[in-house]
């Protein structure tokens, strides 16, 4: 299907709204890539990246749908880790209102409903289930997804609402596949539909993040798939932040306009939070080249350092305090940016400013502490809230019989998300 055809059919499907929403050409620095292609990738067959139309279709709800052809043999089936059945997720005891739900399997992405519930995925089983925002209510399962690969810290990666969610009801996921990473879409109720395919896997470092920024386009954080050298391969999606429309084309603004590369250089991308109302996205990555836990505001066109920094390289906004130990995410609520640490078992806050129009971030303090283990997840809510995830049972933690375990946090001072003036 030819890319003018499938934003056609998006078009009509969604609405004038989308048809007539404005596509900023994102920040402010410029870049020279030269792109031979994409879709490069750490095996010889990774299937280069394809866009697709937007959701096509909507039926009833399946058991069990496919996100790929599923294959045989054990990638396949998804992992939890072995042992014994996880129970079902519950909610929790009344004795701790932060936990707002229980007994799930590796979750790691959540994401916020209009009505301040959560959709939380898990990671290894690709089931999807509704929080509500107090304890003690149903966790029931509204979607599972199969054909998932959950090696290499891979699986179901992110979830986010459609921009026009309210019109739309798409849901997107980015996930681990037998042959690649891809972003898919779909509502609760629908099939299918691939976004953007042949995002490098491998046998680690499949991790990643995404999110929509102001401008309505999706920003894609992928790892290196275990191959440093593709982070700053320009005919790699590996080790990259992509920035594609919708229905997956590349953005109108990118370094190069047929590439979906908007910065490289990257590890591992661990977390993806935008300044809501600035178009400015930051990026969190484990530990680098330097030593480093970095917090990058993303440039156009910026290179940030893997595996190798060379002339040019964009310099961090700040670093990790030193001991805080892997990062599992970052958000933005109400001036603040935190970050989850999962080593530190702690949330790490650090109040931004803005100075002559330069962003800072200001020193971290540690929130938290040992109380839940190791975080992973974190999402800011509309009305003040902080949620995240837990990641005990991932074999570096110390799990309680309850993990993993969803958490509402309202930090002091909570409120509408603003931007430091």
């Amino acid at each position: 299907m030819h890319r003018a055809e499938g934003r056609h059919r998006a078009d009509r499907r969604h609405g004038a709204g989308r048809r007539h929403r404005a596509t900023r050409p994102g920040f402010a620095v410029a870049a020279a890539f030269v792109l031979a292609g994409c879709g490069a990738g750490a095996q010889a067959n990774t299937p280069t990246w394809v866009p697709k139309p937007s959701f096509q279709g909507e039926g009833q709800q399946p058991s069990a749908s496919a996100i790929a052809p599923q294959p045989s043999g054990p990638s396949s089936t998804p992992s939890t880790g072995g042992g014994p059945a996880t129970p079902a997720p519950t909610s929790a005891s009344a004795q701790d209102p932060t936990i707002v739900a229980t007994n799930l399997s590796a979750p790691g992405a959540v994401a916020i409903l209009p009505d301040n519930t959560a959709l939380v995925g898990e990671r290894t089983t690709g089931r999807i289930v509704r929080v509500q925002p107090k304890p003690n209510q149903p966790v029931p399962t509204v979607r599972t997804l199969t054909g998932l690969s959950s090696t290499g810290g891979g699986g179901l990666l992110d979830l986010a609402l459609s921009p026009n969610y309210l019109q739309d009801s798409l849901i997107f996921a980015y996930v681990t596949t037998a042959t690649d990473n891809r972003v898919i879409a779909f509502t609760l109720t629908g099939a299918i539909t691939p976004v953007l395919t042949g995002i490098p896997r491998g046998t680690t470092d499949n991790g990643g993040r995404f999110a929509f920024g102001d401008d309505g386009q999706l920003y894609i954080g992928t790892g290196d798939a275990g191959h440093p050298a593709l982070a700053a391969d320009p005919h790699s999606l590996a080790g990259k932040v992509l920035r594609v429309s919708d229905i997956g084309n590349p953005s109108r603004g990118n370094p190069v306009p047929t590439s979906p590369v908007f910065t490289s250089g990257h590890h591992a991308v661990a977390g993806l939070c935008l300044i809501s109302g600035n178009d400015v996205l930051l990026e969190v990555e484990p530990k680098g080249t330097d030593g480093y836990e970095n917090v990058n505001l993303l440039i156009k066109g910026g290179s940030y350092g893997w595996p190798q920094a060379k002339a040019g390289a964009q310099p961090p906004l700040t670093t990790l305090p030193a001991g805080g130990g892997g990062p599992g995410g970052c958000t933005v609520q109400s001036g603040n940016l935190y970050v989850t640490s999962l080593d530190g078992k702690e949330l790490l806050a650090s109040r931004l400013a803005r100075k002559a129009g330069a962003l800072s971030a200001g020193k971290f303090s540690v929130l938290l502490k040992n109380k839940y283990g190791r975080l992973r997840a974190i999402t800011a809510a509309p009305d003040g809230a902080l949620w995240m995830t837990t990641s005990n049972r991932d074999g570096n933690g110390n799990p309680v019989p309850t993990d993993e375990r969803v958490l509402r946090y309202l930090p002091s001072g909570g409120g509408a998300a603003t931007y430091p003036g």
